[in-house]
């Protein structure tokens, strides 16, 4: 595994299993960095569940993101965001 995947997936085991605010707001701008869709949407809700300090560019991103999905889609993205807490 590269050094970008095992930092990344250390960063995942703390904002999943420790409840890392910190840890979610860095996966979410590195899937912003990134250009991630999918992804990026399932961070900011784990970021914000956490109760991670969100900015306004955060929001942005997602929402335009979230303006090219279904409502089905959507809440396919919520249900894995949710379920990532529950690991």
């Amino acid at each position: 595994m590269t050094s970008t995947r095992v930092a990344t997936a250390r960063l995942t085991a703390r904002a999943c299993n420790e409840h890392d605010a910190s840890a979610a707001l860095a996966l979410l701008d590195q899937s912003i960095a990134l250009r991630h869709r999918r992804i990026a949407l399932i961070r900011y809700l784990l970021a914000r569940q956490l109760g991670a300090p969100l900015e306004a560019r955060h929001h942005a991103y997602v929402e335009k993101v979230a303006a090219r999905l279904s409502a089905e889609a959507l809440a396919r993205i919520a249900s894995a965001a949710h379920a990532r807490l529950r690991t």
